[in-house]
């Protein structure tokens, strides 16, 4: 493997210093790969409209070909924060808009390439904002695989096009979860299930290992409800988690809210230790797991 900086007519920013990350990784084969700490990219999805793709000027990598807004990983930087960054450069893809649902990895060991899966939230107008693209467009899904597109995206387009619709969600039990510490929750309910809620947006957001899930391989971001009940129910919202307060008993709100999910389409996992609760949540089309196994992974502190 060796790296080699961009020629004047390749990739690179036209309007500030090159990032020491512009620049080719050469495979010993002679494949050459953009991006010396690898590279990413976002996979923009509308619901009306389908997939976000850059058509790439004739003098780039591919060029003439359809890809996906992306490019270079800057040094320490992560996958999914360089495919957000790219496409807010290349596409004028405004923070906020987009909610990433997957980070799917090629590695190759030389090289790899990160995939954002991302859902839009806030349906924006993409804008050319650099040299690289010849225009932008939202493509139905049924028709990307009919666009000349970008060799790296068409071998990976039929793996992605299959991931579209899986969408995991996970339904927490707070009662359960708070209950099973003895750490004084007690004393200030609605305390210990705000804090609760922090740590839980926070493991969502940092993604989730596929196989906890039982999903495709990748690093999943799951939409995240909460059901609070009693005196519970008087914590305030928190950021990146839906909030359910229970009318009444919390084991029905919990399967209510699980089943409108499942509805949805979603991949639904319920967190309780509560037997009975678990079967109706299995009953209801949901996994179950434990308040121990979600404990395990969430970060120590809110």
């Amino acid at each position: 493997m060796t790296i080699v900086p961009p020629a004047s007519d390749e990739p690179r920013r036209p309007d500030g210093p090159r990032d020491p990350g512009d620049a080719w990784v050469v495979a010993d084969d002679g494949t050459r790969y953009w991006g010396r700490f690898g590279a990413a990219g976002l996979l923009a999805l509308d619901a009306e409209r389908g997939i976000l793709l850059q058509h790439r000027v004739s003098w780039s990598h591919f060029g003439g070909t359809w890809g996906l807004p992306g490019g270079a990983r800057h040094e320490h930087e992560s996958a999914g924060d360089a495919a957000l960054r790219e496409a807010a450069e290349e596409a004028g893809v405004p923070a906020g808009a987009v909610r990433p649902r997957l980070l799917s990895m090629l590695d190759l060991g030389i090289w790899s390439y990160g995939t954002v899966l991302a859902d839009v939230v806030e349906p924006f107008e993409p804008v050319i904002s650099d040299a690289e693209s010849r225009e932008l467009a939202w493509v139905p899904v049924a028709d990307v695989a009919g666009y000349p597109l970008h060799p790296g995206l068409a071998d990976a387009w039929p793996r992605l096009r299959a991931l579209l619709d899986v969408r995991p969600a996970v339904v927490v039990d707070a009662a359960n979860v708070v209950g099973s510490v003895p750490d004084g929750w007690w004393r200030d309910r609605p305390g210990a299930a705000a804090r609760l809620m922090v740590r839980v947006a926070t493991w969502a957001r940092a993604g989730v290992d596929a196989a906890e899930l039982e999903l495709p391989a990748g690093q999943w971001f799951p939409e995240v409800s909460v059901v609070l009940e009693g005196a519970a129910r008087a914590a305030g919202d928190a950021a990146g988690v839906h909030v359910v307060r229970a009318p009444a008993a919390g084991d029905d709100a919990i399967v209510d809210e699980a089943s409108r999910l499942v509805s949805l389409g979603r991949r639904v996992v319920v967190v309780t230790a509560d037997r009975e609760l678990s079967r109706r949540a299995i009953d209801a089309g949901t996994g179950v797991r434990s308040a121990g196994w979600l404990l395990a992974m969430l970060p120590a502190r809110a």
